[in-house]
């Protein structure tokens, strides 16, 4: 049989990713603390580079190459642009936060960019072994990353946590792969799809898989049950590695679900759509609930995240197209406000001061009336005001599944979002109605000022103007 080399045009931003990563690690050696913004800078040409590298092979039809390992397509590519683009406002976001720690080192940057080759590869993964590969390429990044602050007590109980309770889950996912491979003879998702259509539930090695499959999914998602690790992990890590596990990881696990149960397993959508339900309404009560309650704005923001995976579990389980693409559009809007959220935490923190309780924010109008202003903003979107981004994210997927039948998981969605609203409210309470305990004056760079205000009237943009990005998101699901 003779050797046929898979098309590498389509892997070209991974390639250069990886190249780029490595040639940083090694750059990194040679360079004194001084130099330090070198690493900086080439980790954000390594993202730019990539970005140009995706717009140039967009994929008009998809793609696939690796030994059926890999798929190129419009969802990928999509998803990809925004992995780069809020990675790199991550970066930004952390500059200053990390060289007042003494944490300005290039470890922070290789292990981001190695994080986000992981996403890519989850992004366009083909094979049950392209979705692991990916995945655990991803998870050690973050294992380390949160493990940065080493002089931190907090920080290393927070990485051991999710180590110990992440290898749990990856076993739960590498089990379920073996018993869906064993069930279908193949880890091809074509392949599975198309077993799975013949086999059906009356095979109950696959009924096993899945229900495994969805455990370990579940973990990485943080959805209720498998939640336990995310508000420790959240609070416990440095501000700036909380930031980037809580943006564009999410757009990589938006992905995961579609790849393994829509395209793969979309034959036991009867099966896996009841465990979504449960999921679901479990994600949004307990998230929404132990948010009210929470006096550390980044624990309770991590509670926020499990009810925002509720919703987005919404879309997935109606499994109509208008669904995927709530759901997706959903996960943009999502990281959007996460990033911008955790920006201005960071923005707040100053040497030897984290800004990590809600009235660390109180009387911030009164200090800097722009970034109270973009903090509103961002809470009102979360909260699922009028007019913003949120809202019209949280109406389509509600739309989506009151189409499908499910009116009583709507009006629960809709009741957990009232109780959501309050602990939003209430940071917006402190940053125009309460006298600030804090007088120190908030310094910006120029180009964070800049980004940061984007980034916060985006969500104002989006929620005035939201169909192009709908569209998008729906094209690229058909293409």
């Amino acid at each position: 049989m003779n050797f046929v080399a898979p098309d590498f045009v389509p892997v070209l931003p991974e390639l250069f990713v990886l190249t780029l990563a490595c040639l940083v690690l090694v750059i990194d050696v040679f360079l004194e603390q001084r130099q330090r913004h070198i690493t900086y800078g080439l980790a954000q040409l390594t993202l730019l580079g990539a970005a140009l590298l995706t717009l140039l092979t967009y994929a008009q039809a998809p793609v696939t190459t690796m030994f059926g390992h890999y798929i190129k397509d419009a969802m990928g590519d999509l998803l990809k642009l925004f992995i780069y683009l809020t990675t790199a406002a991550g970066f930004l976001y952390s500059r200053d936060y990390l060289r007042q720690r003494d944490l300005f080192k290039g470890e922070y940057y290789v292990l981001g960019l190695f994080g986000v080759l992981g996403m890519m590869v989850m992004v366009s993964a083909h094979s049950l072994l392209s979705v692991y590969l990916g995945l655990e390429l991803l998870s050690l990044s973050l294992y380390a990353l949160v493990a940065t602050d080493r002089d931190s007590p907090v920080s290393s109980e927070a990485a051991m946590k999710y180590f110990v309770l992440g290898s749990l889950a990856s076993g739960m996912l590498l089990y379920g792969i073996s018993m869906i491979y064993g069930a279908t003879g193949s880890v091809d998702l074509q392949v599975v799809a198309d077993a799975t259509a013949r086999q059906g539930a009356d095979n109950l090695v696959l009924v096993f898989g899945l229900v495994f499959l969805m455990v370990g999914l579940s973990f990485k998602l943080g959805a209720v049950p498998f939640h336990m690790w995310l508000p420790d992990v959240y609070q416990g890590a440095p501000t700036s590695v909380t930031l980037y596990i809580g943006s564009a990881p999410k757009l990589a696990a938006f992905a995961l679900i579609m790849r393994v149960l829509v395209d793969g397993l979309g034959s036991l959508q009867g099966d896996w759509q009841q465990m979504l339900i449960i999921l679901a309404a479990l994600s949004m009560a307990l998230g929404n609930l132990l948010a009210v309650v929470q006096t550390n704005i980044k624990r309770m923001l991590a509670y926020s995240t499990i009810s925002h995976v509720g919703f987005l579990l919404l879309g997935i389980l109606a499994g109509t197209p208008e669904g995927y693409a709530a759901a997706m559009f959903y996960t943009i809007v999502y990281v959007l406000m996460a990033i911008a959220a955790f920006g201005l935490i960071i923005m707040l923190s100053r040497t030897g001061f984290e800004a990590e309780n809600i009235d660390d924010f109180k009387g911030l109008n009164d200090r800097n009336p722009w970034l109270a202003f973009l903090m509103m903003v961002v809470m009102m979107s979360m909260a699922g005001i009028p007019f913003m981004a949120g809202f019209y994210a949280k109406w389509v997927v509600l739309q989506a599944v009151v189409d499908v039948g499910l009116v009583w998981l709507a009006i629960l969605g809709v009741v957990f979002s009232v109780i959501g609203a309050f602990y939003y409210l209430r940071v917006v309470k402190c940053l125009y109605f309460d006298k600030p305990e804090q007088s120190a004056l908030i310094e910006l760079s120029r180009d964070t000022e800049i980004v940061i205000s984007a980034n916060g009237l985006l969500l104002v943009v989006l929620g005035l103007y939201p169909t192009a990005l709908m569209s998008w998101c729906a094209t690229a699901l058909l293409s």
